[in-house]
């Protein structure tokens, strides 16, 4: 088990990518603390890790209140006595092109996909520099690579992902602490439901990701939880400041 006795904390991670990504830290040997803000949602993922035989807890609060996210990240480390892994993954998507977006949505997708990731990490950094060593990784896109067609919200803050985990991780390397950045590309969630309405409907999609993606087809989330493994462990330990993209070959072409 290559993450045995770690403490990783996963946020947005009830459903979907969070959750895959936290169920393959826990098969690891890591304690995770699956953060969402619907209890319902998180208690059934950790349930279900738990019944697969992980060691699961689950914790219920919005990511973009400071004072709940600082509470959470303090009671993991109260109980825990420290935090080795946070994963940054509670992300939203807002269609709209400069003039179309919804502002309140641009600035929620700002403050959700961005600010919550800044904020997360700078809780748990004093007790990763302390500890001398701990991993971030901050979920991007591959939005965050290349232009997204009437997406200026989500591309915008996707890209912003990447240059704070860039500066992150170069501040931070010196206390041990790598931070990292993964760009999923189409993966079949039900994440993508603003896009899949902006294009028409699923046949509409799926018709795009077939011409655009040169393997012609969605990612499960297991395809993308195996790189999350991969990079909160020690199997990528000279790897800070890095980003990853996973996305089927799209940015290829």
């Amino acid at each position: 088990m290559i993450l045995k006795d770690r403490i990783a904390i996963i946020t947005g991670a009830g459903s979907g990518i969070g959750e895959a990504g936290a169920a393959i830290m826990a098969r690891e040997g890591a304690h995770v603390v699956l953060v969402d803000r619907e209890a319902a949602r998180a208690e059934q993922a950790a349930a279900r890790i738990r019944q697969d035989g992980g060691s699961a807890e689950a914790l219920t609060f919005d990511v973009t209140d400071d004072v709940a996210l600082r509470d959470g990240v303090a009671s993991v480390a109260a109980r825990h006595g420290r935090i080795d892994i946070l994963h940054n993954h509670a992300g939203a998507q807002v269609a709209g092109d400069l003039e179309q977006v919804d502002i309140a949505g641009f600035d929620r997708s700002w403050s959700l996909n961005v600010r919550a990731h800044f904020m997360a990490a700078r809780f748990v950094m004093p007790l990763m520099r302390k500890a001398g060593r701990g991993v971030i990784l901050n979920t991007s896109s591959s939005s965050g690579v290349l232009y997204d067609r009437e997406m200026i919200a989500y591309t915008t803050t996707k890209h912003a992902v990447i240059a704070m985990t860039r500066q992150m991780a170069g501040d931070f390397a010196r206390y041990g602490v790598r931070v990292n950045a993964l760009c999923p590309g189409w993966v079949d969630t039900p994440f993508n439901e603003p896009f899949i309405g902006q294009m028409g409907g699923r046949s509409a999609i799926e018709t795009y990701i077939a011409s655009k993606v040169p393997l012609g087809r969605w990612a499960n989330v297991s395809e993308i939880a195996e790189p999350i493994l991969f990079l909160v462990s020690d199997r990528s330990s000279y790897m800070t400041g890095q980003t990853l993209v996973v996305d089927g070959g799209e940015t290829v072409v």
